[in-house]
């Protein structure tokens, strides 16, 4: 989430925006083919490729229609897309993460898809991850990729350490780190300062950052206390690495995994690809996947993450009619089988997990542990909250403030992101 001022960076900005469609026309033939945008906030090295790859399938099939692709920095597009959309300049399809839709259909920057082409399959989707694409009784977006967190582990590490089952608690996990710490010299476990991995020891004690039915703020309560202090805990033991604050915390955690320094760590499918370059998973089978252990409520779990692909409510006639086609075709069971095939995502309809999908040992892992996925509440501003925790953790953690400090400055934070909650 961070962002640079630099010239290079200004220059690509406005190269950006210079590709955003918006319904601007066909491209500049008053009879030609429709040209529609669209932005793409996949990986750009292990996943764009595959989108490209059936963005020139879907050109072939429609004469008529041609796609601008253009791959957006996942942390830069949300707020370039509310820019552009702001500024009626958005491109008509955007590829937007289960948490935007819902804030971008508050803003009226979404088309609504009930009843369109886009959702001709609607009852093919699993339901849930439709709901998420909702705001206000209608559906913003089609879901097509989806995803949770999971404990990932290292078998081999894990069994000569005597280790059997992946750990079921955090204690557990606490006593499995310093066996293997003892046995092998390397760490058990490395966890995130950052708030969305932070977010399964909320569910692991029964609660959340907020309660929106009752519409109220309870980061700071004391099951949310008491799920941070076991957060915070795992940072500290035998075999248990320190907090990294820096700004490549994440891609240590994941080098140190994918290269055998560390037993286990919390992570996401959409690193599955990777995860199989690295030198301890050229045996895919070592590559263990469990669900993020419990807490004392007894439950594990993670929040239900994902993409949709939603269409610009500021595009003419010709260019939603195009898109409407565009997202039917990119969401339909055949994309997303080769999607999940060349990426190792998970589909978001049943009929594309084929036997074939369900063979690479990733996809199957993490489909085993979706059912202890948590839907995010209908609250466009969700997500949002996860923005000041992101710093206030990363300071507990360093051990600048208190975790009593950080929680009150997060709610204090968060009550100006949801005025109308009561703390």
């Amino acid at each position: 989430m961070r962002r640079g001022i630099a010239a290079s960076a200004l220059v690509a900005s406005l190269a950006l925006a210079a590709t955003a469609c918006g319904g601007s026309g066909n491209g500049g033939k008053a009879d030609g083919p429709v040209t529609i945008t669209w932005w793409d906030t996949s990986n750009a090295t292990n996943e764009a490729p595959t989108y490209q790859a059936l963005v020139k399938q879907f050109e072939a099939a429609n004469k008529n229609i041609k796609v601008k692709y253009v791959n957006v920095p996942f942390d830069q597009a949300q707020n370039k897309f509310d820019t552009a959309a702001g500024s009626k300049g958005a491109p008509d399809v955007l590829r937007s993460e289960v948490g935007w839709t819902p804030a971008f259909a508050k803003k009226g920057y979404f088309l609504p898809l009930d009843g369109t082409e886009a959702l001709a399959d609607q009852g093919k989707f699993q339901p849930s991850l439709l709901k998420q694409a909702q705001y206000d009784g209608k559906t913003y977006g089609v879901p097509l990729v989806t995803d949770t967190l999971a404990l990932v582990y290292n078998k081999a590490l894990f069994k000569k350490a005597g280790i059997t089952d992946a750990p079921k608690t955090w204690d557990e996990l606490k006593a499995d780190a310093a066996k293997i710490d003892a046995k092998e010299k390397v760490y058990g476990y490395w966890g995130s300062t950052q708030a969305y991995y932070a977010q399964t020891f909320l569910y692991g004690e029964g609660t959340d950052t907020v309660d929106a039915s009752a519409k109220k703020i309870t980061v700071h309560s004391a099951a949310a206390k008491k799920a941070y202090g076991t957060w915070l805990s795992l940072f500290s033991g035998q075999g248990l690495h320190k907090a990294d604050t820096t700004a490549d915390a994440y891609a240590h955690i994941q080098d140190a995994f994918v290269s055998g320094k560390v037993a286990a760590i919390i992570q996401g499918p959409w690193e599955i690809t990777n995860f199989y370059k690295g030198s301890a998973f050229k045996d895919k089978s070592n590559l263990g996947i469990a669900t993020v252990p419990a807490g004392s409520s007894g439950k594990g779990g993670a929040p239900t993450g994902g993409h949709n692909l939603s269409i610009y409510a500021g595009s003419d006639k010709a260019h939603q009619e195009a898109a409407l086609k565009f997202v039917n075709f990119m969401t339909s069971a055949k994309s997303q089988e080769t999607i999940a095939l060349k990426n190792s995502t998970l589909p978001t309809r049943g009929d594309a997990y084929t036997a074939q999908v369900k063979a690479d040992p990733g996809i199957a892992g993490y489909q085993a542990v979706l059912p202890a996925a948590q839907p995010r509440p209908a609250l466009p501003e969700y997500s949002s909250l996860w923005t000041p925790l992101d710093t206030e953790l990363a300071s507990v953690a360093g051990g600048k403030e208190s975790l009593d400090k950080g929680l009150s400055n997060a709610e204090l934070a968060m009550a100006k992101l949801v005025p109308d909650f009561s703390k």
